[in-house]
């Protein structure tokens, strides 16, 4: 263990035990307590009280608006349905929405996804929302669950709120955040492939007016893939200072340190996979691991103006960074030996993503009409600097049959300028959104947002510098016919857009653009405790990176998505409750183009890549008993069916997969909870993701957990 690691460990131990250390203090001070929880009980000191009904903490873009009065499909992954399934990271919470898709993850560094079809820039992370801040660009390393609540699937087009985004929808995570609910869990984990992980969560009241919250992981792993290993930690403090009974103020850190080899997975011989297996690594070990970082700071303050408006003002400071050397899959297939070739890249890229927003919210009466109002203001700018040097002057093959590592050593590698830049993307939007109550039954939806940004490239190798300049209007519109309690139909229409990254005034670069139509019926069940959405909805993106007849870059490529959803959660008896999404959706090219990043021709009619028509996930949840203690039995499943394995090459598909996962849960007792879970229970062989035949991301073979959580 180098002393850095070691200081690192130590780290973690020295809050686990500060942890211990607090809870023996509160313990201490029981009696204060317990005179606190007298007078509020006596209600001879009704301030006891106000601390633990302080105002609601509001995320700003959202409202205050039941999900049956929302024209649009959402689907909230709660805590309790991340933990019955097993889910540690942001990949696995969204294997729950079947809305949504795995993409090409940048060989294990981050988080790539599609929703509805769509996908963002191959080149950058999926962009993704905390507490309703852009906050998911960057290359901090894929995205753990620890310091995590749950996670909202907001689909179809969000820019009339949000701004710049995806067609197919928005991914937002909600944190936890320090409350004055009082709570301390240490949980420990030891799982397949020599996995070892610990996670804690602790939320005490310091004052009447002052919470914190301490949230921490730390994960050592092996994996599958041979030579493989992976070392995560994270530390997710948070801070809420009631000010007044009217005002609160909330700051949340963020950091997070992984170091995990850059890993592109398997190949495809001849089209075929499971030629080699699955555990074969076909990098070199001898380069190390790459190393990602998080540092975040988010900061809000919420000011209920009176019994109907609230302010809300907002700021995020997100600074990420990537830097190793790797050896990666190249794109020409293996003789008839197995040899096989690679080349060799080091990288050094940083990013820094700042928002700021401001908002205001209430309501008001015109006459008969009521409205539920949304206004505001955000300003945000995110510099990507990339530095990378490669290496294809050598020959660096490995036989995929029999792979030596080490015949390459990093000191033999011609590494030479490869990419050195700086983007930076700024942008100011004004936002409003009024849902107008025509009648107790019948709303409108109308909103409208102007973004006004600019987007500047430095080029430190050739010396340049190109701008680009943009302004646009994305509006919204919805209307939602609420026919009884349990009841609801929508319709909703937008239009979204996404700058290109590398847009310049030279080279025309226009916003991806898209429209997206959607019809639903939303409807509660069993008195309620059963919740489903049904939606249809059709979306058209245009505006595509490709090149024109001369080569030239240009936006001309054009593609749509179509299909249906059902999502139903809730308690189907007292005992049983059901999670389950299904999607069919149909997504495909519109126009032939040659496509910016493979260079293949992709023609008319192609389907985007890694998009299954059907897709689904289904979680089951019995509650019982076991000797007056509480026993859950979880079943799982998920099915992806047969895909696009490289864009452009309509003969490799990615083959259809189910798994299925069983867990148990028992309380030992009022302190103590033992879990035991077993994941893709028949073993199943599957590919989860790719970007071409070369670039096929493996499944986890069958795999075991046990964990235990203690409370104090």
């Amino acid at each position: 263990m180098n002393s850095k690691n070691g200081f690192k460990h130590a780290y973690i131990a020295i809050c686990v035990a500060g942890i211990f250390a607090a809870s023996a203090a509160q313990a201490n001070n029981a009696l204060q307590d317990g005179s606190e929880v007298t007078r509020a009980d006596t209600g001879a000191d009704t301030r006891a009280v106000e601390t633990v009904t302080v105002i609601g903490t509001r995320q700003a873009y959202r409202g205050e608006f039941s999900p049956l009065e929302t024209p649009q499909a959402e689907l909230i992954i709660s805590s309790e349905v991340l933990a019955n399934a097993g889910a540690f990271d942001l990949a696995q919470a969204l294997d729950l929405s079947s809305s949504v898709a795995r993409q090409n993850n940048f060989g294990g560094l981050w988080n790539s996804f599609a929703v509805r079809g769509f996908v963002g820039d191959e080149n950058l992370p999926s962009n993704y929302l905390v507490n309703g801040f852009n906050a998911g660009r960057g290359f901090g390393g894929a995205r753990d669950l620890s310091g995590i609540e749950s996670v909202e699937v907001l689909k179809g087009p969000r820019a009339a709120l949000f701004g710049r985004g995806e067609p197919g929808g928005t991914i937002n995570l909600v944190t936890k955040r320090a409350n004055f609910d009082e709570k301390a869990e240490l949980s420990v984990s030891l799982a397949s492939f020599s996995t070892a992980r610990a996670d804690v969560d602790f939320n005490k009241a310091i004052s009447d007016d002052v919470a914190i919250r301490l949230v921490g992981f730390f994960e050592d792993a092996e994996s599958f893939r041979d030579t493989v290993e992976t070392t995560k930690q994270g530390f997710s403090p948070s801070v809420l200072w009631r000010i007044s009974d009217d005002s609160q103020l909330t700051y949340e850190l963020e950091y997070n340190h992984q170091e995990i080899p850059f890993d592109r997975g398997v190949i495809a011989i001849d089209g075929e996979l499971g030629v080699i297996p699955e555990s074969r690594f076909l990098g070199e070990p001898g380069y190390g691991q790459i190393e990602t970082d998080v540092l975040g700071h988010q900061i809000e303050f919420q000011q209920d103006l009176n019994a109907d408006w609230s302010a809300l003002v907002g700021f995020n400071y997100r600074d990420t960074s990537l830097e190793g050397l790797a050896s990666e899959n190249g794109f020409s297939a293996p003789d008839e030996d197995g040899n096989f070739g690679r080349f060799s890249r080091y990288r050094d890229y940083n990013a820094v993503y700042q928002v700021f927003r401001a908002e205001l919210s209430g309501s008001f009466d015109t006459g008969a009409l009521n409205h539920s109002i949304i206004v505001g203001i955000d300003a945000d700018q995110f510099e990507n600097d990339q530095f990378a040097l490669r290496d294809r002057s050598t020959d660096q093959s490995i036989n995929i049959f029999n792979p030596t590592y080490g015949l390459y050593p990093e000191s033999s590698l011609a590494l030479a300028g490869n990419i050195d830049r700086v983007e930076t993307q700024e942008s100011v939007g004004l936002y409003i959104q009024d849902q107008i109550s025509l009648t107790e039954k019948l709303d409108i939806r109308i909103g409208a947002r102007f973004d006004d940004y600019q987007q500047k490239l430095v080029n430190r190798r050739s010396d340049s510098v190109s701008e680009y300049s943009e302004s646009k209007l994305s509006p919204q519109l919805g209307v939602v016919y609420k026919a009884s309690d349990a009841l609801s139909f929508y319709a909703t229409y937008g239009e979204n857009f996404r700058p290109l990254s590398g847009a310049t005034d030279e080279n025309g670069l226009d916003p991806n653009q898209s429209e997206s139509a959607e019809v639903g019926v939303k409807f509660a069940l069993n008195d309620g405790a059963l919740s489903g959405t049904f939606a249809v909805f059709d979306v058209k993106q245009s505006n595509i990176a490709t090149f024109d007849a001369d080569f030239n870059a240009t936006a001309i490529g054009e593609a749509a998505s179509k299909g249906v959803e059902l999502d139903l959660t809730g308690d189907i008896t007292d005992t049983l409750s059901i999670w389950a999404s299904y999607s069919y959706i149909d997504a495909e090219t519109k126009n032939d183009y040659t496509d910016f990043i493979s260079f293949n021709f992709i023609p008319a009619g192609s389907e985007l890549l890694n998009i299954a028509e059907n897709q689904l996930s289904l979680q089951l949840v019995q509650q019982s008993e076991l000797a007056g203690r509480k026993l859950d039995l979880i079943a799982g499943l998920v099915y992806v069916g047969e895909r696009s394995g490289e864009f452009g090459d309509p003969s490799f598909k990615l083959p259809e997969y189910t798994t299925v996962r069983l867990a148990s849960s028992y309380e030992l007792s009022d302190s103590l909870t033992v879990r035991a879970e077993v994941n893709n229970l028949f073993d199943e062989e599957y590919y989860t993701n790719s970007y071409a035949s070369v670039w096929v991301q493996p499944g986890t073979p069958r795999s075991f957990r046990v964990s235990a959580t203690y409370s104090f």
